[in-house]
C-alpha cells in the first residue's frame, strides 16, 4: 500500500500553529530565533512547549528546527538547548550541519533527526548517507526534480521523504546566498534575508565629472542603444541584455506551487509534503493548509477524478508572487520568473479573525480596513463550505459604538450578532464557525494589478501544460507593462457591488436588497439551488438585471 503523505505546514508563531492545526496540518514546524534559520520567529521557549502539547493534544505531530550552520560561539548553547528540548518530546528534529548531526545523536539519542534542506540533499546517494547515520527523515533541495525524486523514491524506500510543494522560492541553491549579505548586511543563512533578489534594480551612468544620472530610455532614443553581456571565457559571444525606464527583477522568482501536480507525489508516497512560510500571515497558513488538506483527503478518496483546479481558486486568494512548477520538470523555464513585478497580491485579502464565539454573536479581530457595505467570507477550519455575509455597518465590541468604517491598525474587536444571519441555524454556525477562523474579503485592484493577474494566470497555465504561446505570452506582458506607472489610486472590484447599494450577485446573508427586494425574487431562485457563495453569471445578472 503507497505511504499516505502528511501536510506539514509552518508555525511562526503560537497563533499561527494553533491556525496551521485547526485548519487541517498534520504536522507542524516550529523554533526559537536563536538555534533555527529564523531569526524572526517569535517562539520563545514557553511557546515551543505549549506549541508541541497543543499539536500532541490534537493528535498531530510538532518538529523543531535545530538548522543553523554553526560556528564555534554556538556550540556551547547546544548542551543546554538540548537538554530543554528533549522534555518537550518533539517528533523530530530538523538538522543540516554535520556536527550538530552528531552531537545530538550523542547526547539525546532518543530524538527523530531529520536532515534539513539546508543539507542540499538531491541525490539517493546523500539520502542513503544521512540514512546510514540515523536520520529518519530527509527533506529533499528544491532543486530536486519529480524524475529525480521518483528514483529516489525507488532506491531508499526505508527512509521518510520530505519535499516542499508550496511557498517562496530562492533565487540561488535552497538557501544558500550571500546576496543579502552583501548588499544588506542581513544573513540568508540565519533566517534574516532581505530578499535581495527580488529588489527593483536600475541601470545607471556614471558621468566624467563624477555625477550619477539615469540612463532614461524611451520610445524617441531606444533605438539609438544596444546593451550587450560578454563573458571573459567566451570573448566574441554577445548576449543582448534589455532595460527601461521602469527597471526590472532580473533575480525575482515566482512562488513554488506543485498543487497542479500534487497527485504525483502522493501517487509516488512522499511522506512529508512541506509549506514554506513561517514569516507568513495567519491567513496564509490557514488558506493553504486548508486548499492542501482538502486535496490530499479527495485524492485519497478517489484518486481518479482527483482535478487540481478548485484547489488552485483557494490558493489564489492568498497573497502570492504568481506560481510556478519550478523543478519540477528538471530545469526552470522562463515562466519561473517575473521579470515585471515582485509584489505578492490576491484578489482577496485577510479581513479579520474569530476571536470568541459567545451565545449571541461573533467577536472578530479585525486585519483590515472594512467599510459599510463589505462581503465578508468566513473560512472554515471544519467544514469546506465557506459563508458570506454582507454587513452595512460595524458594532465595536469594546463600547458598542456603530461605524461605518473600521480600520485595520486600530486593533478593533467587532460584534457579528447571529441575528443578522438571514438562512443560517445558530448552533450550526456555532460549529462551522469556532475561534480561530479566519474571513476574507474581496480587493480593489488598480489596472495594473487586474494585468498582473491574468498575466500569472497565463504563465502558471502555459506551464502547467507545457505549451507554448508566444503571442498571447507577449500581448499580456505588454499590457502589465504598459499599465505600470498609471494611477494606482484608480481600483475596481470584481464584483460590481459599490458600498451598500446594488447587488453583487452572491446571495449572501444579511443582504437586504438580494434577499427582500423583489427585483430579485428570480436571482434568489437560481441561486439557492447552487452551493453557498456561488455568484451569478455575467450573463445571468445582465438578463435579471443585477447592477
Amino acid at each position: 500500500m503507497t505511504r499516505r503523505s502528511e501536510l506539514l505546514m509552518p508555525a511562526g508563531n503560537l497563533r499561527k500553529l494553533k491556525m496551521a492545526v485547526l485548519y487541517g496540518a498534520d504536522a507542524v514546524y516550529l523554533g526559537t530565533p536563536d538555534m533555527s534559520l529564523r531569526t524572526k520567529s517569535q517562539f520563545s521557549l514557553e511557546d515551543v512547549i505549549e506549541g508541541v502539547e497543543f499539536c500532541h493534544a490534537h493528535g498531530k505531530r510538532a518538529y523543531l528546527t535545530l538548522n543553523l550552520f554553526s560556528h564555534n560561539k554556538d556550540v556551547p548553547k547546544l548542551e543546554e538547548y538540548i537538554d530543554t528540548i528533549r522534555k518537550v518530546n518533539p517528533d523530530g528534529l530538523i538538522i543540516a550541519d554535520p556536527g550538530i548531526f552528531q552531537f545530538v545523536k550523542e547526547h539525546a539519542p532518543e530524538l527523530p533527526l531529520h536532515i534539513s534542506t539546508q543539507a542540499n540533499v538531491s541525490s539517493w546517494l546523500s539520502v542513503k548517507f544521512w540514512e546510514s547515520q540515523g536520520a529518519e527523515l530527509v527533506v529533499l533541495a528544491r532543486e530536486v526534480s519529480f524524475n529525480e525524486l521518483t528514483e529516489i523514491r525507488e532506491k531508499c524506500p526505508d527512509v521518510q521523504l520530505e519535499a516542499f510543494v508550496h511557498g517562496a522560492m530562492c533565487m540561488t541553491y535552497s538557501g544558500r546566498c550571500l546576496l543579502s549579505n552583501f548588499m544588506a548586511e542581513r544573513g540568508a543563512n540565519q533566517g534574516n534575508c532581505a530578499n535581495s533578489c527580488r529588489w527593483n534594480y536600475n541601470v545607471r551612468m556614471r558621468m566624467k565629472d563624477g555625477t550619477i544620472e539615469d540612463l532614461d530610455i524611451n520610445e524617441d532614443n531606444k533605438d539609438m542603444f544596444e546593451f550587450l553581456l560578454e563573458e571573459g571565457c567566451r570573448p566574441g559571444e554577445l548576449m543582448p541584455i534589455e532595460e527601461d525606464g521602469r527597471g526590472s527583477y532580473i533575480l525575482n522568482s515566482r512562488d513554488l506551487c506543485i498543487m497542479p501536480k500534487l497527485d504525483e507525489y502522493l501517487r509516488i508516497g512522499v511522506d512529508s509534503l512541506k509549506v514554506e512560510g513561517r514569516g507568513k500571515s495567519e491567513y496564509y497558513v490557514a488558506v493553504v493548509a486548508r486548499a492542501y488538506r482538502m486535496a490530499i483527503d479527495d485524492y485519497y478518496d478517489d484518486p481518479e477524478s482527483w482535478d487540481a483546479r478548485k484547489y488552485m481558486r483557494e490558493l489564489e486568494s492568498v497573497g502570492n508572487r504568481g506560481y510556478t512548477l519550478a523543478f519540477h520538470d528538471g530545469r526552470l523555464s522562463n515562466y519561473a520568473h517575473d521579470y515585471e513585478n515582485t509584489a505578492s497580491m490576491a484578489q482577496w485579502e485577510f479581513a479579520g479573525v474569530v476571536k470568541e464565539v459567545t451565545d449571541d454573536a461573533f467577536l472578530v479581530d479585525v486585519k483590515n480596513k472594512l467599510e459599510a457595505g463589505e462581503v465578508l467570507d468566513f473560512v472554515s477550519p471544519v467544514n469546506r463550505e465557506t459563508m458570506l455575509l454582507r454587513l452595512y455597518d460595524f458594532e465595536n465590541a469594546a463600547n458598542d459604538k456603530r461605524m461605518d468604517v473600521v480600520h485595520g491598525g486600530a486593533q478593533t474587536t467587532i460584534r457579528i450578532p447571529f441575528e443578522l444571519f438571514d438562512h443560517e441555524d445558530i448552533d450550526t454556525l456555532k460549529t462551522r464557525f469556532p475561534a480561530f477562523t479566519v474571513l476574507r474579503k474581496e480587493k480593489a485592484l488598480n489596472e495594473e494589478q487586474w494585468n498582473r493577474v491574468k498575466f500569472d494566470k497565463l504563465v502558471q497555465n502555459l506551464e502547467v501544460s507545457d505549451k507554448r504561446d508566444d503571442a498571447n505570452y507577449e500581448k499580456r506582458r505588454d499590457a502589465l507593462a504598459k499599465s505600470i506607472g498609471e494611477d494606482p489610486n484608480e481600483r475596481r472590484f470584481k464584483t460590481n457591488r459599490v458600498g451598500t447599494e446594488g447587488c453583487c450577485g452572491k446571495g449572501c446573508n444579511g443582504c437586504m436588497i438580494f434577499w427582500q427586494d423583489d427585483t430579485y425574487a428570480r436571482a434568489r431562485e437560481i441561486l439557492l439551488k447552487r452551493k453557498q457563495g456561488e455568484q451569478l453569471t455575467a450573463q445571468e445578472a445582465k438578463d435579471l438585471k443585477i447592477t
